[in-house]
């Protein structure tokens, strides 16, 4: 093996393991498989059965996050291909570029709904009544459609150059102060959009338990129940994000202080699987976030396996919609 032979397909998005990126390739095809009808139906059950547009904007919110997710979900045949293949990425530009756009726009978007159902569910629990932006704002639909637009940046510094294949700050007689920047932009960009939220979830998720804990009245068991769904969001956030953003950080210790290639590419390959990882999350938002509420369960189970409710009747038109998602916007 010639010197720099392993930094090489580094650079060339080449996978050394192609092994390992196999089995990264099933790992996706399994959350596709299994993720995308969840999500499907639950698409489905908002639009048809719970007309979102016309309830509360909280189910917007949340009609938005399964949208994010499953858009997201839409990538990972091609990643699996591409892995399978070898390549850490497209070989094509084009397709390269509107996968990178694709992913970090609804992943985004994933995160950023998610966040914002946290914020809303806190000053519901925590201060209820009180006055506050985020109550006022979300009073129009249109919010929705503002968050999707502010995202819409955040992709430009992705795109600009080779992302996905951890070039970043790669230390070259080529280097520029515009190459730096846009390195520097382009980390920011991934850095801020799990740390930001992860702290502001930490905040919302402690808060909401305190509060649920000093309740004097109500059902024991709800309590206890609001109590593990409002940490299991924050557990699984941790599980799914955290594990990458601590990769691609010590990825780029070893690219800027020039590592071993051997070192490189082990935390280049760490760093991949660790964002295959951060995938489950599109199977696990549906099961946290909307099958939170009893009601909205039975519903689910109503309209598609309902031979388990033979006797039970459940609610299925929109006029019916808050109080089925009451348990999910009050409590959690």
């Amino acid at each position: 093996m010639q010197p720099n032979s392993t930094l090489q397909l580094i650079e060339d998005c080449d996978a050394t393991n192609k092994t390992l990126y196999k089995f990264y390739a099933a790992v996706m095809i399994v959350i596709f498989t299994l993720a995308l009808p969840l999500n499907a139906s639950v698409l489905h059950l908002f639009i048809f059965k719970l007309k979102f547009w016309k309830s509360n904007t909280n189910n917007i919110f949340l009609f938005n996050l399964v949208l994010a997710d499953i858009l997201l979900l839409f990538c990972l045949p091609i990643k699996a291909h591409n892995f399978i293949n070898g390549e850490r990425r497209s070989k094509n530009e084009s397709i390269c570029k509107a996968m990178l756009f694709m992913l970090f726009l609804n992943r985004g978007a994933s995160i950023a709904f998610l966040t914002v159902t946290s914020i809303d569910r806190y000053f519901n629990v925590v201060h209820p009544g009180r006055k506050n932006l985020l109550r006022a704002l979300k009073k129009s639909p249109q919010i929705s459609i503002v968050i999707w637009l502010l995202l819409l940046p955040l992709t430009i510094p992705t795109m600009l150059q080779n992302f996905e294949c951890c070039n970043s700050h790669k230390s070259s007689k080529d280097d520029t102060l515009v190459k730096d920047v846009v390195d520097s932009l382009r980390e920011a960009v991934f850095f801020t959009q799990i740390i930001i939220p992860f702290v502001i979830l930490v905040y919302c998720t402690v808060h909401i338990v305190n509060r649920l804990r000093k309740k004097t009245v109500g059902d024991r068991t709800k309590l206890r129940r609001a109590v593990f769904l409002v940490t299991s969001v924050m557990v699984v956030f941790s599980f799914c994000f955290l594990p990458c953003t601590i990769a691609r950080m010590v990825l780029l210790i070893t690219r800027v202080q020039e590592a071993d290639e051997y070192y490189q590419d082990k935390a280049a390959v760490a760093f991949d699987g660790l964002m295959v990882l951060s995938y489950i999350d599109c199977l696990l938002d549906p099961l946290i976030y909307c099958f939170c509420s009893t009601k909205f369960k039975a519903l689910y189970l109503s309209t598609y396996f309902p031979c388990i409710l033979k006797n039970q009747q459940v609610p299925l038109d929109s006029s019916t919609e808050n109080k089925t998602h009451h348990t999910c916007k009050t409590v959690i």
